[in-house]
């Protein structure tokens, strides 16, 4: 993450696509998380069972139509426990974009601990900080885990 975020910001400039500071790290957290969630996503539509497919189009359904009403919510149920962890882990990785001196909570606490000489206290009250949206996220993931399980059987 940290090498696709200095490619986007120092490096694409010396090829003429150049960026502010926000774009760059959305366009690179965008390229990180994109790749990953697809991937996800792609897992769990194969994870359903062939014979799916083949029941739902022998009863003379569509493509789309099997895709939507039979694949779909089975492969929701499954790539939930991927897309989550992959959003948790873009959550901790906001902290990277400090390195492109985009000012973020990381930064703040960098700059107070410059002027103060106290960074323990200033990165475990940031660790904190990150733990706690961390963990509403993952009792979040663990929701929509068991919600799913219910709805979708």
């Amino acid at each position: 993450m940290l090498v696709q975020l200095f490619i986007v910001f120092y490096g694409l400039p010396k090829v003429g696509i150049q960026f502010d500071v926000w774009s760059a790290a959305i366009v690179a957290f965008s390229l990180n998380v994109g790749a990953y969630a697809s991937e996800a996503i792609r897992a769990a539509i194969l994870s359903v069972p062939k014979g799916q497919w083949e029941a739902a189009l022998s009863l003379g359904m569509g493509k789309f139509m099997v895709l939507r009403r039979i694949i779909a919510p089975q492969a929701m149920r499954i790539s939930i426990p991927p897309l989550s962890n992959t959003f948790i882990s873009l959550v901790k990785d906001t902290s990277l974009a400090a390195s492109i001196t985009m000012v973020d909570m990381f930064m703040v606490a960098q700059r107070i601990a410059a002027r103060t000489f106290e960074p323990f206290l200033l990165y475990v009250l940031v660790a904190i900080m990150y733990l706690i949206i961390c963990t509403a996220l993952t009792f979040l993931q663990s929701y929509l885990e068991k919600r799913s399980s219910k709805f979708l059987g």
